[in-house]
């Protein structure tokens, strides 16, 4: 990308879409009970819809890669954004289950084409190594999605429905998110066919590589999502009240936002690789001092600090950490490979990680959510054997 101007003008919009697009999905947050009880479903039922949301994301996403690398990711997110809009409306009409869940199916082939991974992939189109940086950028703005959508949806909501918001988010669709992607993002320069290995090309990784960094993802996506769903009943666990738990655990989000403050700083000194062998230790650590110190306050407040910086930074690593081995020509492949296995298990984390909490108790999801971090950080850590020695470009200045 040229000059520094444009670079910003780029992770504006990116911003400003990313926002508005992980803000509006996760409008069941705030107005679940008012879909139970209008569609005379059960609030598990409801908040399934995000399930399907992320499993959707899946499944689609490897399809989707084939568009990123032949049309562009551009044009895939004006094509997303596109597809939002029935989404929308299609939950804004849902008259029970079937219609409820077949409009998160939309919106899940949607979010698949115009989320974080396309995001990602777009900029590395542009930068190709050197937006890492970038992409911790872009991971900082969208970590206030919820912040600002949460009262915004109830607000919206106060002001008519559920199903009228939900109409509102499809013309954010249609006359926001659309037109910024489609006049807000440069085209790509060279078509996908045109494409050739550039200054920042290496030797493919072996396939065996690509499993370790997969498998490295999804193993602490696993623990990262399925804890935040079940924190503040894991607290409670822990011997917390409620308010106490719900107090320690809206601390959480903040933290990572800092976190992913620190990532971004730090983003010329190290890489994806490196920056997920430190969070993976940092996670480890807090559990284990969770486990440790019990409810005391002070152990509490430790496990939040510790946990929540590493579990920010790993948020960033998800989308980095294929950049170490991949050049700009096969980012979109590998990351839209990655993403179907990292859906699916954002998907399932929450309902696993809960179902062990009630059955065995506090300490075997400690212990599971460890042994799965452990796992991955030794993992990363045999990758970085695997490291190529090529030097990055050029980063995309920020």
């Amino acid at each position: 990308m040229r000059p520094d101007r444009t670079s910003l003008s780029v992770l504006i919009v990116l911003a400003v879409a990313q926002v508005i697009g992980w803000g509006s999905v996760g409008l069941t947050a705030v107005v679940a009970p008012l879909i139970a009880a209008d569609l005379g479903m059960d609030l598990a039922a409801v908040f399934a819809g995000n399930s399907v949301l992320y499993a959707t994301m899946g499944v689609a996403a490897p399809v989707l890669g084939r568009a990123f690398v032949r049309y562009g990711a551009r044009a895939v997110m004006i094509a997303g954004s596109a597809l939002a809009g029935p989404g929308f409306v299609g939950l804004a009409l849902a008259s029970g289950p079937v219609s409820y869940f077949a409009a998160w199916i939309i919106l899940g082939v949607a979010g698949s084409a115009t989320l974080t991974n396309a995001a990602s992939i777009l900029l590395t189109e542009i930068a190709g190594r050197g937006a890492r940086r970038a992409i911790a950028a872009l991971m900082l703005a969208t970590g206030l999605s919820s912040s600002l959508f949460w009262p915004t949806t109830a607000f919206l909501t106060s002001l008519g429905d559920w199903r009228a918001t939900c109409l509102i988010y499809a013309g954010a669709m249609w006359f926001l998110c659309l037109p910024l992607y489609r006049w807000g993002l440069p085209p790509r320069a060279r078509p996908a066919a045109a494409i050739e290995p550039g200054p920042d090309a290496t030797a493919p990784p072996r396939t065996s590589t690509f499993g370790m960094i997969a498998c490295g993802i999804t193993l602490n996506a696993f623990v990262t999502f399925g804890l935040s769903a079940i924190l503040i009943e894991l607290l409670i666990a822990e011997g917390l009240s409620r308010p106490d738990a719900i107090g320690y655990g809206s601390m959480l989000g903040i933290v990572q936002v800092g976190a992913r403050g620190i990532d971004f700083l730090g983003g010329a000194r190290w890489d994806g690789l490196t920056s997920g062998l430190f969070a993976g230790i940092l996670v480890v650590t807090a559990l284990l001092l969770l486990a440790a110190g019990g409810w005391t306050p002070g152990a509490v407040m430790l496990f939040i600090l510790i946990y929540g910086l590493g579990s920010g930074v790993l948020a960033v690593v998800r989308a980095t950490l294929p950049l170490a081995f991949y050049d700009k020509s096969a980012y979109a492949r590998a990351a839209s490979r990655i993403a179907l296995p990292l859906n699916l298990v954002t998907a399932a984390a929450p309902p696993i990680l809960a179902m062990v909490l009630t059955t065995f108790g506090r300490e075997a999801v400690l212990l599971l959510t460890a042994g799965c971090v452990v796992t991955a950080t030794a993992t990363f850590l045999l990758l970085t054997r695997r490291r190529p020695s090529a030097e990055a470009p050029a980063p995309l200045r920020v």
